[in-house]
């Protein structure tokens, strides 16, 4: 799945945008300034992304710049509260593919999105090696991630990988892992469920620096999408 790294410093904001972008079926990295984003970007896995402008330390537009000045082929779409056709017009020439305001509906950050994916290609599957398999260990409860080291996990999150990642690819409905939890799908308040994936994405995240591969699907489930093993 593609992988957008996210820079927008409101906090609520930041949130809402991140779960959207996992909803179409991105995986994001949400950072909150300039230094985050030099800190966790990675050519080689962030192929787009969506900046703001003002950020508590600095200008977006200098980092686009920089981008740019650097050989990054990147795809970037801003995405700010300043969007006065002077905005738009020093944004585009500083290197941005787009600039949408953030009064948008964001249907039209979505389709501006899959216009830059369609345009890098970013659909074409990877040459050479194929990936290498994330694996779940069932009773030592640690997620193996490929090129970083284990993750501990709680038993609900072993619970929750365990049903996604025993069919990786496939889409696993809320009932299905609700289920899996022990729970009840009707009296389950599903909410728990959104907030304990996001937990999991963080931890993950913050362990091993890479993005869990789990593609939430909108008012459905998630899916698992890449390789993956479960050991017991």
């Amino acid at each position: 799945m593609p992988e957008v790294i996210l820079l927008e410093d409101e906090p609520v904001l930041r949130q809402e945008l991140g779960e959207f972008l996992e909803e179409l079926g991105y995986a994001p990295m949400c950072v909150s300034s300039l230094q985050e984003f030099d800190q966790r970007f990675d050519a080689s896995r962030h192929h787009l992304a969506v900046i703001d402008i003002g950020l508590p330390d600095g200008c977006g537009l200098d980092l686009i710049q920089r981008l740019r000045r650097d050989g990054q082929q990147v795809g970037i779409v801003v995405f700010s509260a300043r969007h006065t056709g002077a905005d738009k017009i020093q944004g585009l020439g500083m290197g941005a593919d787009h600039y949408l305001g953030k009064g948008c509906d964001l249907d039209e950050l979505a389709a501006t999105l899959a216009a830059l994916v369609r345009r890098l290609g970013l659909r074409q599957p990877p040459q050479g090696q194929p990936p290498a398999d994330w694996l779940l260990e069932v009773g030592p409860r640690r997620l193996h991630i490929p090129g970083a080291p284990a993750v501990p996990l709680s038993q609900q999150d072993l619970m929750v990988l365990r049903c996604l990642m025993s069919q990786p690819g496939e889409n696993i409905s809320r009932r299905q892992i609700i289920e899996a939890l022990g729970a009840d799908y009707l009296e389950y308040d599903q909410r728990r469920l959104d907030t304990q994936m996001r937990r999991l994405r963080r931890r993950v995240e913050a362990a091993s620096g890479q993005t869990l591969p789990v593609k939430t699907l909108r008012n459905s489930g998630y899916c698992f999408y890449l390789p993956a093993q479960v050991r017991a």
